[in-house]
């Protein structure tokens, strides 16, 4: 008889059998006993972990002659032996991976309703994830209403890629990677059964390979295992991992290459290799974690530690890392074996670096010498890495001020404004002519929050008022906007205003150093008089809104009463337009000053309204200011109104076009 390879040699025949699948067993025993079997299975799960194994026991127990009463099957009944020797009519296999087209699944299903010597015919899908869609949708009825002697069992190494209404008409069990001493008892018991020409001395070396190799799987621990008996051993270079994972650690850069050169003369591939290394590093790296270790035996579990002490979590990390990037660039290198290699340099260079630092850093604690070559290495490496993140600052740095430059420009500005009040009290005394404009310009950023809306303290508006504040605190003052009737107070404390060119009258100059001696936001408990009130309720219509300013600027303070501003107005229709606007008037007082005031509108005492002088009530009207001209526009782009003016005729004219003037003839 020909030789059998020991994974099928070692198949397993029955549930007891299968090693590390506990939870599939005992379902499928159960189902079978007490005859719950459904018509689906998806066995999913890595490979060589007994899914088609699992399922051709299913079939033996649906058709065995003499089932158990906990659902297992003799395995010596005329049908056991048919379906382990693979000659029973029960049992269908086919391999979804090269039969995957529609008319393959169309002639499968042409012949689920034929009958079978058994009990139940049994159809074993697998790698069914490899179906194409047109064979899936030809799939999907007769898997959900199979005839009742028909049972689907799918098996999948990817779960994923199944179709959902695949997996929606199926029962699912998920199986497992066998756990390392499991699957080592394992080995043992089929060395010492299958009597392999293993020296005694060799075994447990050659157990630690072929769990290695195997990674948790049976079958590919079986196949490295019959590799082993074959050879006589265990094959020069397995163990080149290791080898290379140990020289990083001792950061011996002559041991790493020529580990890697042995590796390569046994006739490995460079990728191989590096993954080798990246399961020697994960394991140390869970063992410096404290992870479980259940996928290694006691021996790996054992040098896992050591390297995990050796290395340390940040060295374990960065080889991680950059044997990762190693294996991703090996794919456009055009010699493979040279990004491992460059890698490998690099990992032991840094590894005996940092060494040699802190061996040189116990040294100066205990009184040693001082920094050698390999440390200034060290230094100059994490200078090079600080430059790198300090020009990587830099630039986002520029393309935040680019996003965002006029906002930290008016911060900026902001924050010059708000220190200007300090610097300035600090400084000698302004001059009377500028100081009549401190409370309006140090007022601003709240004023021009009036209407009852409250700006944010800190954002770009509040920063843009600062600015505007700041500007308006450096432009001269500009001539008076009409000329106001004086009341004798206002005469009192403020003679007619002057050319620019002449200096102010001593009242003048008496009331300017009063304004300049009173704090910007308040008075300082002391009443206010009613040329300062003159002077606040000019510029402070600056201020207000168009409308409320127009309304305003014909009227002239003309007391003051505590709390209350008596403001004059030429007549009566004045004071009803004035009265629905006085509220701003009155908070924009009131933040000058810093207390609440009141305003009263009243038609002015000096005579009545009707035998004011036109020439007078015109030139109290609201003349053209930079503010209204702003408003208005460039006056060049002003067209012309058309005329108004027409007699009689000429509306006839208009409202009978075609019509035309017929001259009286003379008498």
């Amino acid at each position: 008889m020909a030789y059998q390879s020991l994974y099928r040699r070692y198949r397993s025949q029955r549930f007891s059998e299968l090693r590390g699948q506990s939870h599939v067993t005992t379902a499928l025993k159960s189902a079978v006993a007490n005859d719950r079997v459904g018509h689906a299975y998806l066995f999913s799960g890595p490979r060589g972990t007994g899914k088609t194994s699992t399922a051709r026991i299913l079939a033996k127990a649906l058709n065995c002659a003499n089932l158990g009463g906990d659902g297992e099957p003799c395995g010596e009944c005329e049908s056991c032996l048919a379906i382990e020797n693979g000659r029973s009519f029960d049992v269908h296999e086919l391999d979804a991976a090269s039969n995957n087209k529609v008319d393959d699944i169309r002639d499968l299903i042409s012949r689920v309703n034929l009958g079978s010597p058994g009990n139940t015919k049994v159809y074993i899908l697998d790698e069914v994830h490899m179906l194409s869609a047109g064979a899936e949708n030809a799939l999907l009825k007769t898997l959900e209403e199979p005839p009742d002697h028909v049972v689907f069992v799918l098996a999948t190494t990817e779960p994923h890629k199944v179709v959902q209404t695949i997996r929606s008409r199926t029962q699912p069990f998920e199986f497992h990677l066998l756990p390392a001493d499991e699957l080592e008892e394992h080995v043992r018991w089929v060395i010492e059964d299958a009597g392999l020409d293993i020296p005694a001395d060799k075994i447990d070396e050659a157990v630690d390979y072929v769990l290695r190799q195997g990674g948790g799987s049976a079958r590919d621990t079986l196949s490295a295992l019959d590799l082993v008996a074959a050879a006589g051993g265990i094959p020069a270079g397995s163990d080149v991992g290791l080898v290379l994972v140990n020289a990083i650690g001792d950061g011996d850069p002559q041991a790493a290459v020529a580990g890697l050169q042995q590796g390569l003369s046994s006739g490995q591939e460079p990728r191989v290799i590096g993954e080798a290394m990246v399961e020697v590093l994960r394991g140390a790296f869970l063992a410096a974690m404290g992870a479980s270790l259940d996928h290694l035996n006691d021996t790996a579990q054992n040098k896992a530690r050591d390297l995990g002490a050796k290395l340390g979590p940040a060295t374990l990390t960065r080889s991680l890392e950059s044997i990762g990037t190693a294996l991703v660039d090996m794919r456009q290198a055009p010699d493979p074996r040279v990004p491992l290699e460059v890698t490998l340099l690099r990992l032991c260079r840094d590894q005996r670096a940092a060494s040699e630092a802190g061996a040189v850093t116990a040294g100066s604690g205990a009184g040693g010498g001082g920094a050698d070559d390999a440390t200034k290495a060290l230094v100059s490496d994490l200078v090079n890495r600080i430059s790198i993140l300090e020009q990587q600052v830099t630039i986002l740095q520029e393309q935040l001020t680019g996003a965002g430059g006029s906002a930290l420009d008016s911060a900026a500005t902001s924050a010059a404004a708000s220190a200007a009040p300090a610097s300035a009290s600090a400084g000698p005394p302004a001059a009377p002519a500028s100081t009549s404009t401190a409370p309006s310009a140090a007022a601003a950023p709240e004023s021009s929050s009036s209407g009852g809306q409250k700006a944010d303290a800190g954002g770009p508006a509040a920063a843009a008022r600062n600015r505007l504040a700041g500007m308006s605190s450096t432009k001269t003052p500009r001539s008076p906007r009409s000329k106001r009737p004086a009341t004798p107070a206002a005469a009192e404390a403020a003679p007619a205003a002057q050319p620019d060119a002449e200096p102010e009258p001593a009242a003048a100059q008496t009331l300017s150093a009063e304004a300049a001696a009173t704090p910007a936001n308040g008075t300082g408990g002391r009443p206010i008089t009613a040329g300062e009130m003159t002077r606040a309720f000019e510029n402070q219509l600056d201020e207000v809104s168009q409308r409320a300013r127009v309304r305003f600027q014909v009227g002239t303070v003309s007391a003051v009463n505590g709390s209350t501003v008596v403001v004059s107005v030429p007549n009566t229709h004045y004071v009803s337009r004035c009265q629905e606007v006085k509220a701003e008037v009155e908070q924009a007082l009131s933040r000058h000053f810093n207390q609440p005031l009141t305003v009263d509108v009243i038609v002015d005492a000096s005579g009545p309204a009707e035998s004011m002088d036109p020439a007078k009530l015109e030139s109290a009207r609201a003349r053209p200011t930079d503010d209204s001209l702003d408003d208005v526009g460039p006056v060049e782009d002003l067209a012309d109104a058309t005329d108004q003016s027409a007699d009689g005729v000429d509306r006839l004219t208009k409202a009978f076009p075609g019509s035309k003037i017929i001259e009286p003839k003379p008498e």
